[in-house]
């Protein structure tokens, strides 16, 4: 008996002192754990104020700041050109950056056709600009001067700082009545046809327009109208209808080519009606395509 409940009691002993001893590891990591708390509380708050500090100086002050404009989509206009525009709109933060008003403004420069204006903080402006693309020119009268213009395919009169007069793809046309007419106003409707026929041909890989020098349009009654085609390096002008297109361009190249070999002294080739006829300069005559 005295050897059992000696056995017994070693092994209760034992198991004290295992209990005993985690006791202790719990408390020293729990007092560990409490010291550390405070620490972390501090590490989290300073690591708070650092990224509120970033934020204010990354984002909150330049947004107090003038705006910095990006401009894009820009060919005949300068980025000069359009900041003088808006200068009295765009010294300002973004807060205070009228989108509409700037808009407004760029719209209506005559050689813009379209614009977009997007905000994106802190400070930063995007600006879009799709412009006015020349299928002819012509010129007009103001403040008693001549001046030319540009005009494109919907027939919307304007002019860019760089002029595409040096573009041999853009031919002149005379005759359209746009005296005294702002830039930024539309050529009278019934010639809108004429722009897009011009386009289409400028639009093919050939230029035909660098052997013409002129196109007059000749009124006609009932608002009909006629054209009369000037050939580059060539006296003889062209007669022909309302209907421009490569096959009358061709004929046009043609004939006068023909005709010049056989009359070298013609001053006029008329295409009209179907039929063709050239007229000297000191006696007429004709011939039947028929």
């Amino acid at each position: 008996m005295s050897d059992a409940y000696f056995a017994v009691s070693l092994e209760d002993i034992g198991r004290a002192g295992l209990h005993e001893k985690d006791s202790v590891k719990s408390k020293v990591r729990a007092n560990v754990k409490n010291s550390m708390r405070p620490l972390k509380i501090f590490v989290f708050v300073l690591a708070a104020l650092l990224l509120l500090e970033a934020a204010v100086y990354l984002l909150v002050l330049p947004s107090f700041d003038q705006v910095k404009i990006n401009w894009s989509g820009l060919k005949a206009y300068s980025e000069g050109y359009l900041s003088q525009k808006i200068d009295g709109v765009s010294h300002t933060n973004l807060f205070h950056f009228n989108s509409e008003t700037v808009q407004s403004i760029i719209a209506s420069v005559s050689g813009v056709e379209s614009v977009k204006v997007v905000k994106r903080f802190p400070d930063r402006v995007f600006i879009t600009i799709e412009e006015r693309s020349p299928v002819a020119m012509t010129f007009v009268s103001q403040n008693d001067r001549t001046m030319p213009v540009q005009i494109d395919e919907n027939g919307v009169l304007f002019s860019t700082p760089s002029s595409s007069s040096g573009d041999f793809s853009v031919p002149l046309i005379s005759g359209i009545p746009v005296e005294n007419v702002p830039e930024g106003m539309r050529i009278p409707s019934k010639f809108h046809a004429l722009m897009e026929q011009v386009a289409a041909i400028r639009n093919l890989p050939q230029n035909y327009f660098a052997a013409v020098s002129e196109i007059h349009v000749v009124p006609k009654e009932y608002g009909n109208y006629e054209l009369v085609l000037y050939p580059v390096h060539s006296r003889t002008r062209i007669l022909t209808d309302r209907s421009l297109n490569v096959d009358a361009l061709q004929s046009m190249l043609v004939m006068l080519d023909v005709v010049n070999t056989i009359e070298p002294d013609v001053s006029e080739i008329d295409l009209r009606y179907g039929s063709f006829s050239y007229k000297q300069r000191r006696k007429a005559a004709g011939v039947s395509l028929e």
